[in-house]
């Protein structure tokens, strides 16, 4: 009788603990407040960050890249101006001339050479447009999501690892989504990803974005990539080297 009960409480000890274990998994994963104090929570740690950032100076280095073979690399230093907006001055030195593959090539011709020239200048367009397509959505305008959050285009679930996930619809374009998670202690933002196009729904662009923290807590976008399959072009901007701007 006594080895039958101490197996029965083993039993009903391991079933409590199992119990236990989901439940406090499942606080831990499930958002904590409604869809608008998280958005409010969002708006109110993007706020705090750009303030924050205006006190620093960082390097932003753009790679733009094409069927895998890197096209051009520059370095701006970029700091916050008086009317709140990213002032951004080339570093000397820091875009070296890519080489041209395509003049020279025997058998070409003027009309073949100007052919080439539309062509390379069409692509040169597209990348300039894709880069800026990436300061569209990063970091999101608090504005932005506050008007998505008034057209109820917003979703919000769970996400691993305490985090809180947030998808906007039709955020900048109609048809594209942004999708942010937030750490649900600190609010800040753990990453963002967007689904969205430069022309048509069909010239589909996918971006992700890896945020990290200075020393005194302040988030950023440490690294941002698009990727424009159709046209085979890679966007990846670093900001790197933050430091105290110089009075």
């Amino acid at each position: 009788m006594n080895s039958r009960l101490t197996r029965a409480l083993l039993i009903g000890t391991a079933c409590l603990s199992v119990v236990s274990t989901a439940s406090i998994q499942a606080r831990q994963d499930a958002p904590a407040a409604a869809p608008a104090e998280r958005v409010a929570a969002l708006k109110q740690s993007l706020q705090q960050s750009h303030a924050t950032l205006r006190k620093y100076e960082w390097i932003e280095t753009t790679i733009i890249s094409l069927k895998g073979e890197e096209k051009s690399r520059k370095q701006q230093r970029c700091f916050y101006g008086a009317d709140g907006k990213v002032q951004k001055l080339p570093l000397a030195g820091a875009e070296p001339a890519a080489p041209d593959a395509e003049r020279g090539r025997r058998g070409g011709g003027r009309v073949k050479e100007r052919i080439v020239e539309n062509k390379k200048d069409e692509i040169q367009q597209y990348m300039e447009r894709a880069v800026g397509l990436v300061h569209q959505y990063v970091p999101p305008q608090p504005e932005a999501v506050e008007a998505a959050k008034k057209a109820g285009k917003i979703a919000v679930s769970a996400a691993p690892g305490g985090r809180a996930s947030l998808q906007f619809k039709d955020f900048i374009k109609p048809g594209d989504m942004l999708g942010v998670e937030i750490d649900q202690a600190t609010n800040a933002l753990a990453g963002l990803f967007v689904n969205s196009y430069l022309d048509a729904p069909a010239d589909v662009v996918s971006l992700n974005v890896e945020f990290r923290a200075l020393a005194d807590g302040t988030n950023y976008a440490a690294q941002t990539t698009l990727d424009a399959k159709a046209k085979n072009i890679r966007v990846v901007i670093q900001n790197s080297g933050y430091k105290p701007i110089s009075q």
